[in-house]
Order: C-alpha cells, then sequence, then structure tokens
C-alpha cells in the first residue's frame, strides 16, 4: 500500500467511497451539506482551485464513466461499487 506508485489510487479510490457514503446521507446532515455547497460572492483572482468534486468527476472520466451524474449514480451501491473497483484497477499514469 505504501510504494510510492499506489499511493494516488489509494487515495482516489477511498475519497470515491466515502463521495458514494455522503451522496446517500440525508440531505441534513453536515458531511452531506458540506460536500453540497455553493460559496456564495466571488473568489479571489486567477485560476479557480479544483474543488473535491471535479476531482471525483475527473477520476470518473478517467474510467470512462463520464458525462453521467454521479449523485444518481451513487444511489445504486452495486453500480457505484462496480466504478470504484474500476478507479482501483485503472493504473495509467
Amino acid at each position: 500500500m505504501y510504494s510510492s506508485s499506489n499511493v494516488p489510487w489509494v487515495i482516489k479510490s477511498r475519497r470515491m467511497r466515502w463521495a458514494g457514503h455522503v451522496a446517500r446521507m440525508e440531505d441534513r446532515r453536515g458531511a452531506y451539506r458540506v460536500l453540497m455547497w455553493r460559496p456564495d460572492g466571488r473568489g479571489p483572482l486567477g485560476r479557480p482551485r479544483c474543488r473535491w468534486e471535479e476531482n471525483l468527476k475527473i477520476d470518473i472520466q478517467k474510467v470512462g464513466w463520464g458525462g453521467m451524474d454521479w449523485l444518481a449514480l451513487a444511489q445504486d451501491r452495486d453500480r457505484w461499487r462496480a466504478l470504484v473497483n474500476a478507479v482501483i484497477n485503472l493504473r495509467v499514469p
């Protein structure tokens, strides 16, 4: 697990698993509210930072499941587990 090539894939797979868990929570829960929160007002100048949700979308596109609503996909545990396994098994640098 701690070899340098596996660390990014472990992080991606755990991020995907946690996102599926949070997406299935009630909308009153704190973790769900933080995940769905959209900031108000203006941000600093320059390129916007990559948000956590955008990283999820990038990982999903790398596997070839892009264009799907990841929140709706996470509601189906079997399909979400298949997606997480696909991300784990994808070893493209």
